[in-house]
């Protein structure tokens, strides 16, 4: 038996945690994957799995054995798709980071797109707001938003976004508009919690820069937690244009203190080098920074 499609056959169900989900994707029939983990964990001479009728779990030696399959398979796939580099065919699994909000408002659409022009490419997307670290994680590429700071890593920046204040209507006839970024203290906010500003809020004034330091009644890592928030007139958020923009645009809310720009972010395609940058990694990189060439938020 080909050890390297026992690997796959056992990672797929791990990965699934069902050998039903595990064979429709694999193309087999469950008999086929049940016995092919049997016959794995027969010849390793160690259980990999706990099955019950409601749900499957790998044992310690299960989950060590998946994460070498991983790195294997992960292998096998680089390599191939080396050998295919001279050609500049794109093939292999490409494994993303990409943050939630952003992910899911802006890229999302975008994959139908990207698979049709690249079938032989296997996407397999992250969405999480950490700072995951590509090379320690295997990741291909990420998508970041930020001020990045110099590293070893190489970016391609594709959009930038700007921090905007604002508020519903509603609640600014309520509690009144600020004036100042002073003013902050005195009303509710809803305060994101990832930013590396915490909750010390900067702005760029007519006069140079202002700080002020928040006291949030409310916190969440979740962007649209904050701006569903907003807009149902529970305080001020602070939240990127390509989030809020639509709801600007509509007046569901009001931006507040134009006068006291908050920071812009880039949007980058980070990855790990340049060296041996890979077809599919390439291809990638110039899709997004063509779809996001003529893509603006309000500035």
């Amino acid at each position: 038996m080909d050890r390297f499609q026992e690997m796959r056959v056992f990672v797929a169900v791990a990965d699934a945690g069902s050998f039903v989900r595990a064979a429709d994707a694999l193309r087999l029939s469950k008999t086929a994957v049940s016995r092919l983990v049997g016959e794995l964990e027969a010849r390793l001479g160690a259980r990999l799995m706990h099955r019950t009728t409601r749900r499957l779990s790998l044992t310690p030696e299960g989950e060590v054995f998946h994460e070498r399959c991983r790195q294997l398979l992960d292998g096998l796939a680089e390599a191939e798709a080396e050998l295919t580099a001279h050609a500049g065919e794109a093939v292999g699994r490409l494994r993303i980071n990409i943050p939630v909000s952003f992910g899911l408002l802006h890229l999302a659409p975008l994959w139908p797109a990207f698979m049709a022009m690249h079938p032989e490419v296997e996407l397999d997307i992250t969405l999480a707001d950490r700072l995951v670290d590509l090379v320690e994680e295997g990741y291909d590429l990420a998508v970041r938003i930020a001020r990045l700071q110099p590293s070893s890593l190489v970016s391609r920046k594709l959009s930038s976004t700007r921090l905007v204040l604002c508020a519903s209507p509603e609640y600014l006839r309520r509690k009144g508009m600020p004036q100042h970024p002073s003013d902050l203290t005195r009303h509710a906010v809803i305060a994101y919690t990832l930013p590396s500003m915490g909750d010390r809020w900067e702005f760029d004034g007519p006069h140079g820069p202002v700080s002020v330091t928040v006291a949030p009644h409310m916190r969440t890592n979740s962007g649209d937690t904050c701006c569903a928030a907003a807009l149902q007139h529970q305080g001020l958020v602070l939240q990127p244009t390509f989030l809020v923009g639509p709801h600007l645009a509509s007046g569901a809310l009001v931006e507040v203190l134009t006068q006291y720009r908050s920071i812009e972010l880039g949007v980058f395609a980070v990855y790990p080098s340049r060296k041996h940058l890979t077809p599919k990694v390439r291809v990638l990189i110039d899709f997004l920074v063509r779809a996001f060439r003529l893509r603006a938020w309000p500035a």
